[in-house]
């Protein structure tokens, strides 16, 4: 069935009870300033903002702006791209444009005026939905974007190229717009995160979306009483259908505006969030905080989170290790996923095997996996080769694209490019990004198992390893290394720490510099490449 029907179901189940929550601890109403002006705000002036609606409310606005998209003309199977901050305004929009019939087109907010042109043109979009911290990327090529498109304004002070979202809206009706709609029935398209270059179209079946609500409410056994809370951009294929666990489960979620462990830890506490997915980044935070004294537990009531989990990259087996200290009661997962599937949990570790940390895990719920040679053949058990997920999740192509997509698609097996093993015990363990891995005086080097090595030493808060042009090897081994706050270090250092790997395998070239990543956590290494001096393999990646 099309995920629209939970939203529906849990309308009627449980009408008055609160959906979702928008919590800005520290920020002031951002709707009814220009961002210009909120910059300049001092931040002592800032004061908490909080919002709620109901699962009546949410089905009721999803409802109107779906039959306010049918009076502008949106036809079944036509796409309405969404470019806003996590916003109480977000999902109902999202699910307005699903129940509509229309294909939602997520916009990632940190793309510039040329990107959201670029892939308004590339997905063939016909409305662009924006929020005002948007209004000068929008208006930077507005002539162009309108061309044949709709632009839609949430927010107070509507510029004069766009028209307004709250004014359209309430007019409309708020009953359900009848539109049918099945599993087969398209139903958004995501882009690739664009490390490699201008991001790809992914097109996705509605019953992907099904897919992953059902998977995630299936891995977490998110019930009634469980608040998740979602503190990564809902444009993001993990934020959103990490929520919609909550979505089939018909209980509350929090959407957060910050990322401080201070903040992470007050929202846990006042909403009594009891499922929190984190990046990487956030939980060394937080680890930090705690051992630095800045935070304190006991100022928090935390006894009712029982669940952490992290996704988005691979998760160094020591952070785990220093979660567990200090949070021995939580239970802790690991999602893997891709755009490409729908998002996290073709492969998860589950609660039940924290023993395996260090693991990405076995196959979701519904999904199968296979580790596989250049030549598309199973690798003994043990051997590296290149992780294929096949499911129902499971994107239809790349959106205009058909040389990229059957490069990654072959009958019906998704080829992830993550480079993998699998342990006696069927679990799956990530070595690297097919991309990545360093070719180095004829051996093959994988950055993550490096990476996992250096982060033990107590000065290092993060790492990167990436490969740099060599005349005589081919590649060198370089690692730039973030260090904990108040800390210092040297090549020395980290090169007697280094003796522990094998000769081969120790970084040639140590930098000191904080670690670039993306609004999901994922390092990006190209940026790091290119900022030292390793433009032939940028060039190799932009022409992938």
């Amino acid at each position: 069935m099309p995920v629209t029907e939970y939203l529906e179901r849990n309308a009627k189940l449980y009408p008055d009870e609160v959906a979702l929550v928008e919590l800005n601890p520290e920020m002031p109403d951002t709707r009814r300033i220009t961002w210009k002006e909120y910059e300049l705000i001092e931040p002592s002036h800032f004061e908490p903002y909080r919002r709620e609606i109901t699962w009546k409310v949410f089905n009721e606005k999803a409802n109107r702006f779906a039959n306010l998209l049918i009076s502008r003309g949106i036809k079944k199977g036509e796409k309405v791209a969404i470019i806003m901050y996590n916003c109480l305004e977000w999902l109902p929009i999202y699910f307005g444009v699903l129940k509509a019939g229309a294909i939602a087109v997520p916009f990632n907010f940190r793309y510039d005026a040329e990107e959201i042109l670029y892939c308004a043109e590339l997905a063939e979009v016909d409305m662009i939905v924006f929020g005002p911290e948007f209004i000068g990327r929008i208006e930077a090529n507005a002539e162009r974007l309108s061309k044949g498109r709709l632009l839609l304004f949430v927010g107070d002070n509507c510029p004069s190229f766009s028209e307004s979202y709250r004014e359209l809206v309430a007019d409309c009706p708020s009953n359900a717009p009848g539109v049918e709609i099945t599993e087969d029935d398209f139903g958004a398209i995501y882009f690739s995160s664009g490390t490699t270059g201008f991001p790809k179209a992914i097109l996705h079946k509605h019953q992907s979306l099904t897919q992953a609500a059902e998977m995630e409410q299936k891995h977490h056994m998110t019930g009634r009483e469980d608040c998740f809370l979602c503190i990564p951009p809902l444009y993001h294929t993990g934020a959103k259908f990490h929520w919609m666990g909550s979505l089939v489960a018909g209980s509350r979620a929090v959407l957060l505006k910050g990322a401080k462990p201070d903040i992470i830890l007050s929202a846990v506490s006042s909403e009594k969030c009891t499922i929190v997915w984190l990046l990487v980044p956030w939980a060394q935070d937080i680890l930090d905080s705690i051992e630095n004294g800045s935070v304190k537990l006991s100022d928090y009531e935390l006894s009712q989170w029982r669940l952490m989990h992290i996704g988005a990259q691979p998760v160094p087996p020591s952070l785990v290790k220093r979660w567990k200290k200090y949070f021995p009661d939580h239970d802790y997962d690991t999602n893997y996923g891709l755009s490409e599937s729908t998002g996290p949990g073709c492969v998860h570790l589950g609660i039940e095997n924290v023993d395996k940390v260090g693991a990405i895990g076995v196959p979701g719920y519904r999904w199968e996996c296979r580790i596989v040679s250049e030549d598309g053949k199973d690798v003994k058990q043990g051997d590296v080769g290149e992780l294929a997920v096949k499911g129902p999740g499971v994107m239809t192509c790349y959106y205009n694209n058909p040389e990229a997509t059957a490069e990654v698609l072959k009958d019906g097996w998704l080829y992830t490019g993550d480079m993998a093993m699998q342990d006696p015990d069927g679990f799956i363990f990530l070595v690297d990004r097919k991309k990545d891995v360093i070719v180095s005086g004829g051996e093959n080097i994988y950055p993550v198992q490096i990476e996992n090595f250096i982060r033990k030493f107590e000065k290092v808060k993060d790492v990167a390893v990436i490969g740099m042009p060599d005349q005589r090897l081919g590649e060198r081994t370089a690692a730039i290394i973030e260090l904990k706050e108040g800390m210092e270090s040297s090549k020395e250092e980290i090169d007697e720490f280094c003796l522990g790997l094998p000769r081969y395998k120790r970084p040639k070239e140590i930098f000191f510099e904080e670690i670039p990543r993306n609004a999901t956590g994922k390092i990006e290494k190209p940026k790091l490449r290119k900022l030292h001096g390793a433009e032939g393999l940028v060039a190799m990646e932009n022409r992938s």
